[in-house]
């Protein structure tokens, strides 16, 4: 699962790097954390990104890993993300 979080948000910022801003990687990663998002929706919203069978199958799997987070699990990890995206880093792009 690590690995599948890795290969996600290594895409996308080189996507947010080319001049679109933030606002993807955000949304991909609300919508993954989401429990009341399906994962045909987030399949749906980044099919742009998969590039083979391979990639569906790890987004599909790193989507339901969140199904087995607790709630507060999944609000530090997006109290983190939150903490990222206001950086200074981001912040210039």
């Amino acid at each position: 699962m690590k690995l599948v979080a890795v290969l996600m948000l290594t895409a996308l910022p080189l996507y947010c790097y080319a001049g679109s801003g933030c606002e993807t990687l955000e949304t991909v990663i609300s919508m993954t954390a989401n429990r009341n998002v399906s994962v045909s929706e987030l399949i749906n919203y980044v099919q742009d990104f998969i590039p083979g069978e391979d990639t569906e199958k790890a987004i599909i799997f790193l989507k339901e890993g969140f199904f087995h987070l607790s709630e507060e699990t999944v609000e530090k990890f997006l109290e983190l993300q939150e903490m990222i995206f206001s950086s200074f880093w981001c912040a210039q792009y």
